[in-house]
């Protein structure tokens, strides 16, 4: 009877020895953590949540220049750029592009920021062909589609803008903390 058995137990030990864990290799998993913690750290925000040191007066930002600083693509009803209509929304939706290797291309619009970008850069002594460091922002109604959305950027791509954002309505409240001149008795 021991010989059938130890013929199982040599059989068994032969089906199971590639399940047997020789060594556990750590560096991996720590390398793993290593990284998470380094991202963790330097992706955190404290610029927000530090105070305002008692008798530091920071400085104070101003927009200089409106019409070079950033241009505004409002998508809407209308279309307008810097507030001016340029067409219906609907016409740009349904609106065909006229170079079958660009189909995205809205043509009145590509016109039209073909336009602002080229006073751009004669305004600022820009080579006709380079992309603009001026931004465009595109206002779009919560309801557009992003169909239109791609479009409308494409279009500003092709026009030579390279700066582009998408603005929204902020929601929700950040808490600030302020603190009081020093000998104002307020906590």
């Amino acid at each position: 009877m021991s010989r059938g058995r130890d013929a199982r137990m040599a059989r068994r030990a032969a089906q199971f020895s590639k399940f047997r864990l020789v060594e556990l290799n750590l560096i991996p998993l720590v390398d793993t953590f290593v990284s998470i913690v380094f991202f963790a750290l330097t992706t955190a925000t404290v610029g927000e949540l530090s105070p305002v040191v008692p008798g530091v007066r920071l400085p104070a930002a101003s927009v200089g220049q409106a019409a070079l600083s950033q241009l505004t693509l409002g998508i809407g009803a209308q279309v307008t750029l810097s507030g001016h209509p340029l067409m219906n929304t609907i016409d740009a939706a349904r609106a065909r592009s006229n170079d079958p290797r660009q189909p995205l291309v809205i043509p009145p619009l590509l016109t039209a920021l073909k336009a602002s970008s080229d006073s751009i850069r004669r305004a600022k002594a820009t080579p006709r062909d380079s992309s603009l460091d001026t931004p465009l922002a595109i206002q779009g109604d919560s309801s557009m589609h992003y169909d239109l959305l791609a479009r409308v950027m494409q279009t500003a791509r092709i026009a030579g803008f390279k700066n582009i954002s998408l603005q929204v309505n902020r929601t929700g409240t950040i808490a600030t903390i302020t603190t009081a001149p020093a000998g104002t008795g307020a906590p």
